[in-house]
């Protein structure tokens, strides 16, 4: 007769009911987890609309073949049987076979009737919206805004809550993909193609984004954030205080990712007791051109936009020059 063998509880199994419970409180946790963040946009919600619903479709499936599995190994465990003894047989069931085919098919056409549905409230803005036309340019590794009256602002993007943003998404260097989960999807920065998303901010708040294709060493810190704000407060924004700090926002957003907060120097060498940041000229050619590491960060700039790096610099980020021994 056989000897019996002691079963014991598989390690696997262990390990998969562990990460489910794990699984399960990412899931609940929405922002972080398994599901989107909540959204803050028509385009958006209609993404988040469109993923719960593939997700109830899956998690029903998964639950069904799971209970089925986990039924059928306690129906049909071996009650004692020697392993060299086979069990009994099944053979097949036509009605079950059509019904487990036909089945994925109908979910699928459900699944893509609904996405369809929705797809066009997703890429279209609303008719007649009057939209704001805001370009996006992507670089190595920041987001420069140019705003319709000529306005320009670093990583920060300040809009109207309530009306319709149209962004034209364009990259200066290496593919780069704007992402700012609440207010939609991901939209590619490819160098000499546009692309466009829109977006319609429902709440006065920050949203903060990220770009998702890796682009580069820095990649990590190309960060966003989208400020919606009263009327007023944008239109104070645009014909004001966007040019006024704009040397800031160039130091601060660029300079900074690699050089210091404080110019102290990081990745990029110590900047301020440098004395070319009291020196406009090569400073300019040193952010159009590169250097070394340095990718050429403000190809793209203005002589506005060079003067007022050079004044922010000159003033609040260097020190003097060390003195020799």
């Amino acid at each position: 007769m056989p000897v019996r063998v002691r079963r014991k509880l598989p390690l696997s199994l262990v390990a998969a009911a562990l990460a489910v419970l794990v699984a399960a409180g990412a899931a609940a946790a929405a922002n972080g987890g398994f599901t989107p963040q909540y959204p803050h946009s028509p385009n958006a919600e209609r993404i988040s609309s469109a993923y719960y619903v593939i997700l109830g479709f899956t998690a029903f499936i998964f639950v069904v073949v799971e209970s089925v599995l986990i039924l059928f190994v306690w129906k049909y465990r071996s009650r004692g049987r020697g392993r060299t003894v086979e069990g009994a047989q099944v053979h097949g069931h036509s009605r079950l076979e059509l019904i487990w085919t036909a089945g994925p098919v109908v979910i699928l056409a459900l699944i893509a009737a609904f996405v369809f549905y929705k797809l066009p409230g997703i890429s279209n803005a609303p008719a007649a919206s009057n939209p704001i036309e805001i370009t996006v340019e992507a670089h190595q590794f920041y987001w420069q805004f140019d705003y319709p009256n000529g306005a320009r602002s670093i990583n920060d993007l300040h809009v109207p809550v309530g009306q319709v943003v149209s962004l034209k998404i364009v990259s200066s260097d290496v593919i780069h993909s704007w992402w700012v989960p609440q207010l939609g999807g991901k939209t590619q920065a490819i160098p000499g193609r546009t692309n466009h998303t829109w977006f319609q901010a429902d709440r006065v708040g920050t949203y903060q984004g990220q770009c998702a294709e890796l682009c580069g060493l820095y990649h990590e810190a190309m960060r966003a954030r989208v400020i919606a704000e009263p009327a007023e407060a944008y239109r104070s924004y645009v014909t004001g205080k966007a040019a006024a700090t704009l040397g800031e926002q160039e130091f601060t957003g660029v300079c900074a990712t690699c050089h210091g907060m404080a110019g102290e120097g990081g990745y990029g060498p110590a900047l301020s007791t440098n004395p070319i940041l009291t020196q406009p000229s090569s400073l300019a050619v040193i952010v159009q051109n590169g250097r070394l590491r340095m990718p050429a960060v403000g190809d793209t700039w203005t002589q506005a936009q060079l003067d007022a790096l050079a004044t922010y610099v000159s003033k609040h980020v260097y020190k003097g020059a060390t003195s020799g021994g």
